[in-house]
């Protein structure tokens, strides 16, 4: 259960990321482009089916990434939200295709584009740590979605992050799914395992 001094303190965590993760996109205005280098082969090889999304914001744009992952051989596929309070679901994407906005406003593949479930999902963070906590916008959109693949099949989840957005600790809730691997302008983390 989280107390209100605990959603109060997280509320300013947002806002306070929101704000660096601004100016590190000020800084680093190539990150899009500079992450792709640090992308480990093996992740290229591996993804069958990879979950990008439209960045909104100061977000890094995954779209070059994306397009890495498309000339290896994977499917593409971006979420969609279906509703505010039900996992994301995941729709087969290549350039050009149509987009419309979903439940939560994004541009989404639109209901006709094929379901996929992803191997590898890159998701989008205010912050993350080195345990591979990541803080989202709140809303508990990825935990949900990300609980529901992850009790479907393995899925490998890599935080799209520039190196400013690191914290010493990111303040996690039982529910809140964890990264298992982190890709910034500046290199590529992976998250330790538990033996």
């Amino acid at each position: 259960m989280v107390h209100a001094s605990d959603a109060s303190a997280k509320i300013l965590l947002r806002v306070q990321a929101r704000a660096l993760r601004r100016e590190a996109a000020k800084e680093a205005p190539d990150a899009a482009n500079d992450v792709r280098v640090h992308l480990p082969r093996s992740l290229l090889t591996a993804a069958k089916v990879v979950a990008g999304y439209r960045a909104q914001g100061a977000e890094i744009d995954p779209r070059p990434l994306l397009q890495l992952f498309a000339e290896a051989g994977a499917r593409i596929a971006l979420p969609a939200a279906v509703s505010l309070d039900a996992p994301l679901v995941f729709r087969a994407y290549a350039a050009g295709d149509p987009l419309a906005p979903d439940a939560a406003g994004v541009p989404s593949p639109t209901d006709d584009a094929a379901l996929l479930e992803p191997d590898l999902v890159i998701t989008p963070l205010l912050a993350f740590d080195l345990f591979g906590g990541r803080m989202g916008q709140g809303g508990g959109h990825y935990d949900r979605t990300l609980a529901a693949l992850r009790a479907r099949a393995p899925v490998f989840v890599l935080g799209l992050a520039y190196a400013r957005q690191q914290l010493a600790r990111i303040p996690t809730e039982p529910h809140d799914q964890p990264l298992d691997a982190i890709l910034t302008e500046k290199g590529y983390i992976e998250v330790p395992k538990d033996p």
